[in-house]
Formats: C-alpha cells, sequence, structure tokens
C-alpha cells in the first residue's frame, strides 16, 4: 500500500472513530466511548507520520492519547496525570509553531479571556486542582494564541482547544453544564486536533520553511 492510500485509510479510520465515539457519547453508551476514545489520536498521529509530519506534531498527538486514556478513569490521580500529559503535548506544540508572527490583539484577547476564566473559576475548584488547573490554563492558553502561526486552520484548532478544555473545567467546578458535556467536549477536542494537524502539515511540505527548519 502507498504511503498516499496508507495516509487516507489513517484518517478514514480516525473519522470513523471520532463518529463513533461522539454516537456513544450522545446515545448514553459509556462502553463505546472508552473504546472508541483511545483510537483517535493514534490514527491522527499514523496519519500524520505517513504524510512526513515533524516528530514535535507526532509527540503532541501521542501527549493527547495518553490524556485521553487516564480521563477515562474516574480519579483525582488520573485526571493530574492526564492534564499533564496534555500539558507536555502543549509544549510540543509550542515548539513546533516555532517564531512566526501572531496578532498581538489576539494576544490581549487571549490573556484577557485566560485571566476572567480562571477568576471564574477559581473559587468553584477544588483547592488542591486550583494552582493545577491556573498553570495548565496558562500553557493552554499560549498554545492556542500560538497556533495562529501557522495560519487560520491551526489557529482555529487551538482555540477550539481551550473551549473544549474550559468545557472540562467548568465540569470541575460543578457549574451547569449543557446537555451530554461530554459530547460536545470531544467534538471541539476531535475537531481541535484535527485542525492542528492539517494546518501544521502544510509548512511540513515546505510551504513555510521557516517553520519547518525551526522543528
Amino acid at each position: 500500500m502507498s504511503k498516499e492510500r496508507l495516509a487516507r485509510v489513517l484518517l478514514v479510520a480516525f473519522g470513523v472513530a471520532l463518529a463513533a465515539d461522539l454516537g456513544a457519547l450522545a446515545a448514553g453508551w459509556d462502553t463505546g466511548h472508552r473504546i472508541a476514545k483511545p483510537l483517535l489520536m493514534p490514527l491522527l498521529a499514523g496519519y500524520a507520520a505517513t504524510r512526513g509530519a515533524p516528530r514535535t506534531l507526532i509527540a503532541a498527538l501521542l501527549f493527547g492519547w495518553g490524556g485521553d486514556v487516564f480521563l477515562l478513569f474516574d480519579a483525582e490521580w488520573a485526571f493530574l496525570v492526564g492534564m499533564g500529559s496534555f500539558a507536555a503535548g502543549h509544549v510540543c506544540y509550542l515548539v513546533l509553531f516555532g517564531r512566526g508572527r501572531t496578532s498581538p490583539a489576539l494576544g490581549v484577547a487571549y490573556a484577557a479571556a485566560l485571566v476572567g476564566v480562571v477568576a471564574l473559576l477559581w473559587g468553584d475548584l477544588p483547592a488542591d486542582l486550583r494552582i493545577p488547573v491556573a498553570g495548565y490554563s496558562l500553557l493552554l492558553t499560549a498554545m492556542a494564541y500560538r497556533s495562529s502561526a501557522l495560519g487560520r486552520t491551526a489557529g482555529i484548532g487551538g482555540a477550539l482547544f481551550l473551549v473544549s478544555d474550559t468545557l472540562i473545567a467548568t465540569g470541575v467546578a460543578a457549574w451547569p453544564q449543557l446537555p451530554a458535556p461530554d459530547f460536545w467536549i470531544m467534538l471541539t477536542y476531535g475537531a481541535a486536533q484535527y485542525l492542528l494537524t492539517t494546518g501544521s502539515l502544510s509548512p511540513a511540505y515546505g510551504e513555510n520553511v521557516e517553520i519547518r527548519t525551526a522543528v
């Protein structure tokens, strides 16, 4: 099988797994979610690898997989380990984004959002999670902001990642939730990782040599 065909197969498989996961969440089928969710990032990482993706992108996706797996466990230690795995993925993304230009106005907007959300959540978060969540939120927001250095596609992906994790944080803070909250978390998360991946592949193919050589 050629690399191009394998890439298409892996991308389709990712789409099928994501659809299956969302369907399971919508139907309240927890077993289906536990089966489908761990498949997502390995399939997307495999697709990226066949497209010649930078190693930092592959690492970011695999750290995302680690976070996905640990967040399946309903325990505070697993939440912290999962958050740490996602944090490592955000560091990989920041390295991947390099020193490309971003809008200062967008940076101000993200900074304001960070301060506002953390301030609102602070009192409702468990005391032992406040500092870790605030630190993670800072790293996540930096990733979301810097993702726009690769263009609109990656920038939207970074923003959706921020939305997804904010939905998780509101659940931890016991705020009122949307119906089927995990559905919306996984929808925005799956779209975020897909857009970050596809937005990063254009530089990997040489459309942005400066960013490619930086990673």
